[in-house]
């Protein structure tokens, strides 16, 4: 199962943690959320980084992503939005292989 934590601070998104492998479940259906959690994670820390030029902590290993965010960029909340939306979307529909959870921050 993959664990998604988004964590707020005044009501921003400051960050995001994916955790696990929905893969290890050796399914085809569980390797293709994987794949869907994975591109998403990816393409917003790219959108994130690379196109709005947000600055971030990020660190990838294997089973692990994790992004905090220098400072949240109005532009940079509405790509995390839209990741935990679909991160959402996914565990709601497949809750075997995913859940997504929310921390508040205090002076992150």
């Amino acid at each position: 199962m993959t664990k998604a934590t988004f964590y707020f601070e005044n009501e921003c998104i400051i960050g995001f943690l994916l955790v696990g492998h929905t893969a290890d479940n050796d399914t085809e259906e569980g390797r293709i959320i994987c794949s869907a959690i994975s591109s998403a994670a990816y393409m917003a820390a790219n959108t994130v980084t690379e196109i709005i030029g947000n600055k971030a902590d990020i660190d990838v290993s294997d089973g692990k992503m994790s992004l905090k965010l220098a400072k949240p960029y109005q532009s940079s909340q509405n790509v995390l939005q839209g990741l935990k939306l679909h991160l959402e979307g996914l565990a709601e529909q497949y809750h075997d292989y995913i859940a997504v959870n929310m921390e508040v921050q205090h002076n992150a």
